[in-house]
């Protein structure tokens, strides 16, 4: 039964009882809000929205067991169809199929609880008119693969339901190609590999992934060294094999090397930050997101056939970023 609710989300709480057989978290849940579909629980528990005491848990097949006590929370809904908005749109390339744009640091894909609006599909639908609207799905019209809020750079969507299936087949099958520019903390060494950790939902925080031992979705993505500024950090070129929630953020985090200015991963090593100069320091310290762009998009077009590969330079403020870890290093001399 419910234990408490806010105008924000709802919170249910059960503890299973003594003479309960063990059976699928998501088929249990599903028989305690019968208003609520199994598929829909699958999707909450997938999104860390559940924990049994007290830990989070993300495996719709975990069998429930008597005594454990159940946490759900269920965000706030979602209008089922996002608007058209009209947001200024930095255009690489469009045709009557698809559009690939660079997005700005700080603009969501779609519409989730926390940002219901103002997102790049509210963006696309004013441009593209109601020709976009279903395509590929009624919340994520276009949508085809996503980049974090705060990452830059460049992203295609579908304008019909051929490229969006064609589009969406290359990139389950991992050809199509997604370049980045990484700035991390430190040096990798070797200074290039391959990451291939699986990642999972963190079982301490929700909103966080994490490389996870048993369970999780394969990932893999690959490195290299474009510039080293001395030992404090590194501008990392990283390609994408697979392509999993936050992947460039926590492989790199796992080896011990996260991205300057990524709040939730990649915490500033203060031994680190103590070897720029004054102005560098204070300028890395407040740098307001992950320093991570989006450089490079290549694919088949899903209908004409044709090659297309697309690359857009760092914007302004991982450009600076750069110059200042340069001239901190050369004031240190």
């Amino acid at each position: 039964m419910p234990s408490s609710k806010s105008p924000t989300k709802e919170t249910l709480t059960w503890t299973v009882p003594d003479d309960e057989s063990p059976e699928r978290l998501d088929r249990w849940v599903a028989r305690q809000t019968p208003t609520m579909s199994r598929s829909k629980v699958q999707g909450l528990i997938a999104e860390g929205h559940l924990s049994i005491d007290g830990r989070l848990v993300d495996d719709s097949a975990h069998r429930v067991r008597p005594g454990e006590t159940i946490r759900l929370e269920i965000p706030p809904p979602v209008a089922a169809e996002p608007e058209a908005q009209r947001i200024a749109l930095d255009i690489v390339f469009e045709d009557d199929h698809l559009i690939v744009v660079n997005k700005p640091p700080g603009m969501v894909v779609h519409p989730a609880p926390g940002n219901p609006d103002r997102t790049l599909v509210n963006a696309l639908l004013a441009h593209c008119g109601g020709s976009l609207k279903g395509i590929g799905g009624v919340a994520r019209p276009g949508i085809v693969h996503r980049i974090d809020k705060e990452t830059s750079g460049l992203l295609v969507a579908a304008k019909t339901e051929a490229a969006h299936a064609g589009l969406s087949a290359q990139l389950a099958a991992h050809t199509m190609r997604r370049v980045y520019d990484a700035i991390v903390w430190g040096c990798p060494r070797p200074a290039r590999g391959v990451v291939t950790g699986a990642i999972g939902r963190s079982t301490r925080d929700r909103k966080k992934m994490a490389v996870v031992r048993s369970g999780g979705k394969p990932a893999e993505t690959h490195y290299q060294t474009v510039a080293a500024f001395g030992t404090i950090a590194a501008h990392l070129e990283c390609r994408l094999a697979t392509g999993r929630t936050h992947q460039i953020r926590v492989h790199l985090s796992s080896l011990g090397h996260g991205l300057v200015g990524d709040p939730t991963y990649g915490a500033a090593p203060a031994r680190v930050i103590a070897l720029l100069s004054a102005t560098a320091a204070t300028f890395v310290k407040s740098f307001p997101r992950q320093a991570l762009h989006a450089r490079s998009l290549g694919f088949v077009h899903p209908v004409t056939g044709r090659e297309h590969h697309f690359t857009h330079d760092m914007p302004p403020d991982m450009a600076s970023l750069v110059n200042n870890l340069t001239r901190g290093l050369k004031k240190l001399g």
